[in-house]
């Protein structure tokens, strides 16, 4: 099989990684790939995900059979669709589903028709009446911008004060046009559910939870997310078989009916309450660095699973996780999620991933000659599989620690929940 993966970051490493395993696979290609990939796919980095017209013609010259879509954007803009009408099979949703993402409010619209439980919301286009919104209800409360927003969208006021000087930071985050969504504080602990959906069959995929502030002790500005660790152990059996019924399955029945079937990886942000799972947010691609730790922990072959959803054969899949933990520990350029520089080397990686059990990824990396600069925010994903999450973790910062880059940084308590610590 010719598979082409779409994407440059730390998940489209994962991914490229656990496809390469596959005796499925022929040609293997990636636009635009990174370092990391390049060691198991032909890069290609001169075509823009943004130029469909040239992904079709790459596709249909290379006799692409499956088409892995890793990052939102090029799905919110319909790559889907225009490889889908060559009759490409693609892996990530058309335009409309991936609205799921794309925007907060179609989200929190398409919930509250079909009884989906998620946080009472107001949706605003002045910030005027969002100011005055606030005023009346008070804090905590969470205000989001409508569209992609590269996971830094959202503002968690405590105080009023914080919440109105949120509106103003919420509009400019969007620029003009904005939409804003202010929502109620859910109590609880947040999870990350993934699913396989090929438009009918859902195919729960595991749990994870991923630590959105950048310094221990979850302080400091919100990320893209500096760790994950998986299974998430507060989510138990029962809170899965409640958000497949409650949350999962009325989303993908909705979206069906309106002839918009979901196809891809459903990805659902969760908070768990007293009252049970609420969704927080969907995002229609793996999260990042979600997506390592679940690919850490899958056993068996990913191209065929992949390769069901896109062709609507799901129901004959299934996916084999090891009872086994994995941990991600990101680490960053020091100033992100601020300005950072670029260009730094970084040194140790095959120190690191000699560690039995070990891999590391690339996120924000370019190779220049022999060396490995670092090329963005967040730069690598040092992930490790265990029999629990202690011994998984005790292998990630033993890696960690041989990685010689001074110029980056990391959180040190990753996982803290699950260990109490």
């Amino acid at each position: 099989m010719n598979v082409l993966l779409l994407g440059s970051g730390g998940r489209e490493h994962a991914l490229a990684w656990k496809l390469a395993q596959s005796p499925l696979i022929a040609k293997f290609l990636a636009v635009p790939g990174n370092p990391g990939i390049a060691e198991y796919a032909t890069c290609i980095d001169t075509l823009p995900l943004t130029d469909h017209d040239a992904l079709v013609t790459l596709c249909l010259a290379e006799g692409i059979d499956l088409v892995v879509v890793g990052p939102e954007a090029p799905l919110v803009e319909g790559i889907a669709d225009r490889l889908i009408a060559e009759g490409i099979p693609v892996f990530g949703p058309r335009r409309v589903a991936a609205q799921l993402e794309g925007s907060k409010l179609f989200t929190k619209e398409l919930c509250k028709a079909h009884a989906i439980p998620t946080a009472a919301f107001g949706r605003f286009t002045e910030p005027d009446e969002a100011r005055a919104f606030v005023e009346r209800h008070g804090a905590p409360i969470v205000l989001k911008a409508d569209g992609l927003m590269a996971g830094k969208g959202v503002i968690v006021a405590m105080t009023v004060a914080e919440a109105l000087a949120g509106v103003d930071e919420v509009f400019a985050m969007g620029g003009l046009g904005t939409e804003i969504l202010i929502e109620e504080f859910l109590e609880g602990e947040e999870v990350s559910f993934f699913c396989l959906v090929d438009g009918e069959t859902v195919l729960p995929f595991g749990s994870a939870q991923d630590h959105k502030r950048a310094f221990d002790g979850d302080e400091g500005p919100n990320t893209g997310g500096m760790g994950a660790y998986s299974p998430a152990p507060v989510f138990t059996p029962e809170l899965e078989r409640r958000t497949l019924h409650e949350i999962i399955k009325p989303t993908v029945r909705a979206l069906a009916d309106a002839a918009s079937a979901y196809r891809g990886v459903l990805f659902a942000g969760l908070m768990i309450t007293r009252e049970g799972p609420q969704l927080i947010e969907y995002n229609v691609r793996f999260g990042d660095p979600e997506c390592q730790v679940l690919m850490m922990r899958l056993e068996g072959d990913l191209l065929p699973l992949l390769h069901a959803v896109a062709t609507g054969r799901l129901e004959e899949q299934a996916v084999p996780l090891k009872p086994d933990a994995a941990i991600a520990v990101v680490m960053a350029t020091r100033g992100y999620p601020g300005d950072y520089p670029k260009g730094s080397r970084i040194g140790g990686l095959e120190a690191a991933g000699a560690i039995p059990g070990v891999k590391v990824f690339h996120a924000g990396t370019v190779r220049a000659g022999d060396a490995i600069l670092a090329n963005g925010g967040r730069v690598l994903n040092v992930a490790a599989v265990g029999a629990n999450v202690a011994e998984a973790r005790e292998r990630a910062y033993d890696a960690v620690a041989r990685i010689d880059w001074p110029e980056g940084f990391c959180r040190h308590d990753i996982a803290w929940r699950a260990l109490g610590d």
